[in-house]
């Protein structure tokens, strides 16, 4: 059984995972008969969101407790990851990916990544093991491995061009497609930064996920 780990970032669009890309995520891998673990960072979030209005609440939730709505309990912090054990990444969007998984939320091409996250990702890349990024969580990919890796996050001009200055190559994506970089195994996919129902969603990351599982040697 191909094993998978699946990175969250908290609850919520605005403040963490988006929660319907992480659960197609979950239900391709399902279907696929993929084994399936979650992880995320042991910490507290940035900020909170009020959903309804997007205005910033005065309260602080700590994001793999909020990651464990999705999961339903079953999840582990980042420092658990053992690499030897899994033959595939992905990362779901939301913009907990560009706030808790790295600042590019606020910090744009200067942007750090999460210590953890970024130890995972260039130790899964070093052993020729195929990652996948959707909807935001791309930007983190040139920061992370330092190369000019082929990504999309749609056609969003302004981010594209922060992809760029970090080192990557934007590669302007339809919302039912991926974007593959063969050589290093990234596949990405733009989700909801262009998505306007679950349907269309569903279609990329599918797409993602199958391509995930067939890359695995």
């Amino acid at each position: 059984m191909k094993s998978v780990a699946v990175i969250l970032s908290g609850c919520g669009v605005y403040d963490g995972s988006e929660i319907h890309e992480s659960v197609l995520t979950m239900l391709s891998l399902s279907r696929l008969g993929a084994e399936v673990s979650f992880f995320s960072p042991d910490e507290m979030q940035h900020h909170v969101i009020n959903h309804l209005n997007g205005e910033e609440k005065q309260e602080g939730r700590h994001i793999m407790e909020e990651s464990a709505r999705i999961t339903r309990g079953n999840i582990q912090p980042l420092s658990k990851v053992n690499i030897d054990e899994l033959n595939a990444l992905i990362i779901p969007g939301g913009f907990g990916a560009a706030k808790n998984l790295c600042n590019f939320a606020f910090e744009g091409s200067d942007c750090k990544i999460n210590k953890e996250l970024l130890r995972i990702v260039q130790n899964m890349h070093r052993q020729g093991k195929p990652m996948g990024f959707m909807c935001i969580a791309p930007v983190m990919v040139p920061k992370i491995l330092g190369k000019p890796i082929k990504v999309t996050i749609g056609n969003d001009p302004e981010t594209a061009a922060q992809i760029e200055r970090m080192g990557g190559v934007h590669v302007e994506c339809s919302v039912d497609d991926i974007v593959i970089d063969f050589e290093n195994k990234i596949v990405t996919t733009p989700a909801y930064m262009l998505a306007e129902s679950l349907a269309q969603a569903e279609k990329g990351i599918d797409k993602l996920v199958r391509k995930i599982l067939e890359m695995i040697e």
